[in-house]
């Protein structure tokens, strides 16, 4: 079982928005190792996967990233 915690649809929502109308965010999360990040992405497309939910975004440089949504604190649109 996972302990994955679904995140408020208004949330979701304005992720897919964000993916739409490719917006870079100011996105503010908690990797799985406990690591706090903060970084401008570009969001690109949400993922399910072993009953959780996911974010696939670019970074200016390198390869995309995957962030569980439940890890995310805190976006804004650049």
């Amino acid at each position: 079982m996972s302990d994955y915690h679904p995140i408020a649809c208004e949330t979701y929502a304005a992720l897919e928005i964000a993916i739409v109308q490719g917006t870079r965010l100011r996105m503010g999360w908690q990797s799985p190792d406990g690591h706090w990040h903060l970084e401008a992405l570009l969001p690109v497309d949400l993922r399910s996967r072993d009953h959780a939910e996911f974010l696939i975004a670019q970074r200016s440089v390198g390869r995309p990233l995957e962030i569980r949504l439940d890890r995310i604190r805190r976006f804004r649109p650049l």
